[in-house]
């Protein structure tokens, strides 16, 4: 493994803190909307494998575009932080207020597919028009050319190359790093240097959903070791933290406000750089050399 590269973050930061905010709701899969059967997760732990309807899941899912999506916003507000939104692009179009929510807080939209459904599962031709339909919508409804993505779960052999052909700057599905990489993809036009921005799954809050579920003081404890360990070694060189969010999990009335405690302390803390992936992928961009053999998409 090469040595981690040395610079700050701007301001001369040690730590770059993430935050993601995960769109799904309202693109989720569905009968009514002509999938094989309902979306399998459920917090009420029920996943169904026959092709009816899930009424009660699909409220759960409208909640978060409701009441979960005014209080998750709203806490980003009061804390004058911004965060990353990784759309399902179709859950904007159904929901212009949650659209409405992500430009007004100046917060960057960011792809998590057209609709969240598996693309893993996709031949070449349909994740391209997938992936074009998602950069055409989110476009659209939020004025943003993405250009980040996420996929739901896994990605194909295809998905980086298709990517860069697209032009997005940076991709996420990636757990391996505490600070982003490059990585050279093979595309028709030569090889392209695409940003990797890694994510984080233990400090999601589906970590509420998944047994043993954590509590709100369990997970904010959580969230702020791990914020305080990243920006002790920040010190000593560059990292990055990831905080996943969804509105229809951190939203609810007895989590929300362990979510407004970690920005309270985030945003207090001294060598912090709160910043989009977007912002972090081009601060990295422009401290590390992209490999000397792949151009810049």
């Amino acid at each position: 493994m090469p040595p981690s590269p040395d610079f700050r973050w701007p301001n001369g930061a040690g730590l770059a803190l993430s935050l993601v905010v995960n769109v799904e709701e309202g693109s989720e899969m569905s009968v009514a909307r002509g999938d094989k059967g309902p979306e399998p997760v459920d917090e009420l732990g029920v996943a169904l494998k026959i092709p009816i309807r899930a009424h009660g899941n699909e409220s759960n899912y409208r909640y978060g575009l409701g009441p979960g999506a005014r209080r998750v916003f709203g806490a980003f507000r009061a804390a004058g932080l911004r965060a990353t939104v990784t759309a399902a692009a179709q859950s904007l179009e159904v929901a212009p207020g949650v659209a409405r929510m992500v430009v007004a807080g100046g917060h960057e939209a960011a792809a998590h597919g057209w609709r969240w459904v598996h693309q893993f599962s996709f031949d070449e031709p349909r994740e391209r028009a997938f992936i074009a339909r998602a950069v055409e919508s989110l476009t659209q409804t939020t004025g943003q050319r993405p250009v980040g993505w996420l996929s739901r779960y896994l990605h194909t052999g295809n998905t980086r190359r298709l990517l860069a052909e697209a032009g997005f700057l940076y991709h996420m599905d990636d757990y391996s790093d505490d600070l982003p990489f490059w990585d050279v993809v093979e595309t028709a036009a030569g090889p392209r240097a695409m940003v990797i921005v890694p994510y984080a799954l233990d400090t999601n809050d589906m970590k509420f959903w998944l047994a043993p579920g954590h509590t709100p003081a369990q997970w904010l404890d959580y969230a702020i070791e791990t914020f305080e360990r990243l920006r002790a070694e920040g010190r000593h060189g560059p990292c990055m933290m990831s905080l996943g969010l969804h509105l229809r999990i951190i939203g609810r009335p007895g989590r929300i406000g362990a979510l407004e405690r970690f920005l309270a302390h985030a945003g207090a803390a001294s060598g912090v750089w709160v910043a989009t992936r977007a912002e972090i992928a081009r601060a990295f961009a422009a401290a590390v050399a992209p490999p000397a053999e792949a151009a810049l998409p």
